[in-house]
C-alpha cells in the first residue's frame, strides 16, 4: 500500500467526529473493498460534472478504483459540455439574490442556471448537439442500437470534439470512462437535454425512438453485469439521491425476488453522501438500514451516511483512495 499524501494525512489527523469521521471511515471501507478484490459501483446525482468532479473522479476510474457507474443523464453530458465549452461558462457567485428579472436576461443570453453556474446554450448544447445527431442517424441507418452512453463513447473516442476542447482531456471522467470502456448505466436519460433533443427528432420524424435502448434494457444489462462480478462482492457508493442511486441499488432485489435467484449475493458496502435529511417517503433521506426492509443491503452489510455536501465530500474521499 502506497504511503498516505498531505490529504489524506490531513483527513485522518482532523476528521475525527461526526460526518467529519464517517467520511474517514467510508473511505477506508471503499479501500478494504478494493483491497479485497471486490468492485464498486459510483452512481452521480445533482450537478456533479457542472461542479467538475471530472478533475478527480476521471483519476478515480483511470486507476480502476470504479467498476461501473450510474450517472443521471445530465451528468452524462454535462461532463462533456464542460470539456467543449468552459470559457463559455458564466460564474454567478451572487446567485442567491438574482431577481426574477435577472434570470429572465440570463434565460434571453443562453445562459441556463445551475447554482451559481451557467452553462451556456449554443457552445455547449448546440454544439454537441450536430455530432451526436450524426453519429445517431448513421447508427439508425445501418439497423445498429446502443444505450445513451455508448453514443457519448463513440463521439468522444471518434475524435469530433476535438476541435472544441477547453479543458485538459485529463480532467473530463466520460473521456476516461470512455477509453477504458467502462459499464455504465443512465436511468431516465430522457431527463436531460440530450433525451430532449433526441425526443424531438423523433418527434419531427428524422429519428426512430428504438435506436436507443431503453431503460428496461439497461436493467437487464446490469442484472447480467451484477451476476458476472458479484464473486467477491459489489459495493455501492451514492453520490445524492434519486434514480441514479435508486434504479442500480433495485437490481439485488430483482435479481433475489423476482428471478428468484436466491443465491445473489446482496450489496456488501454502501455509502451515500446526501444533503437531504430524513423525512416521510423521501429515498435521498432514508437511512441505510431502510434499504434492508427492501432486500438490498445485508444485515452485516458497512453502512455509511455522511450529510453534507458532496461537492465538498466526494473530492476528499477520492483524494483518499488516490493516497494524495
Amino acid at each position: 500500500m502506497k504511503t498516505k499524501g498531505a490529504i489524506s494525512q490531513f483527513i485522518e489527523n482532523y476528521y475525527l467526529h461526526f460526518n467529519a469521521a464517517t467520511l474517514v471511515d467510508a473511505a477506508k471501507g471503499y479501500e478494504s473493498q478494493l483491497d479485497h478484490g471486490g468492485k464498486m459501483l459510483v452512481s452521480l446525482a445533482g450537478a456533479m460534472s457542472t461542479a467538475e468532479l471530472g478533475k478527480i473522479f476521471a483519476e478515480i476510474i483511470r486507476q480502476d478504483k470504479v467498476h461501473i457507474v450510474s450517472c443521471t443523464g445530465a451528468n452524462l453530458e454535462e461532463d462533456i459540455m464542460n470539456l467543449v465549452a468552459h470559457s463559455h461558462y458564466k460564474r454567478i457567485p451572487n446567485y442567491r439574490d438574482l431577481t426574477p428579472q435577472q434570470e429572465w436576461e440570463l434565460l434571453e443570453k443562453g445562459l441556463n442556471r445551475v447554482t451559481d453556474t451557467c452553462i451556456p446554450e449554443e457552445e455547449a448544447f448546440r454544439r454537441l448537439q450536430k455530432h451526436i445527431f450524426k453519429i445517431w442517424k448513421d447508427a439508425e441507418e445501418a439497423g445498429e442500437r446502443y444505450f445513451p452512453h455508448e453514443f457519448m463513447y463513440k463521439m468522444l473516442l471518434s475524435g469530433v470534439l476535438e476541435q472544441y476542447y477547453e479543458i485538459d482531456i485529463k480532467d473530463s471522467w466520460m473521456y476516461a470512462a470512455a477509453k477504458a470502456n467502462l459499464p455504465m448505466v443512465v436511468p431516465g436519460w430522457e431527463d436531460s437535454t440530450m433525451g430532449n433533443i433526441f425526443a424531438s427528432y423523433v418527434m419531427k420524424g428524422e429519428l426512430k425512438a428504438s435506436t436507443m435502448k431503453s431503460g428496461i434494457e439497461y436493467m437487464t444489462f446490469l442484472a447480467d453485469w451484477y451476476t458476472d462480478n458479484s464473486k467477491n462482492g459489489i459495493g455501492f457508493f451514492q453520490i445524492g439521491g434519486g434514480i441514479a442511486g435508486d434504479f442500480p441499488i433495485c437490481v439485488v432485489p430483482m435479481l433475489y425476488q423476482d428471478m428468484e435467484r436466491t443465491d445473489t449475493p446482496f450489496w456488501n458496502y454502501f455509502c451515500q453522501i446526501s444533503d437531504s435529511t430524513t423525512s416521510y417517503g423521501s429515498y435521498s433521506g432514508a437511512v441505510p438500514n431502510e434499504k434492508i426492509t427492501w432486500g438490498k443491503l445485508d444485515i452485516n452489510t458497512p453502512k455509511f451516511i455522511i450529510e453534507s455536501d458532496a461537492t465538498i465530500v466526494a473530492p476528499l474521499l477520492f483524494a483518499y483512495l488516490l493516497n494524495m
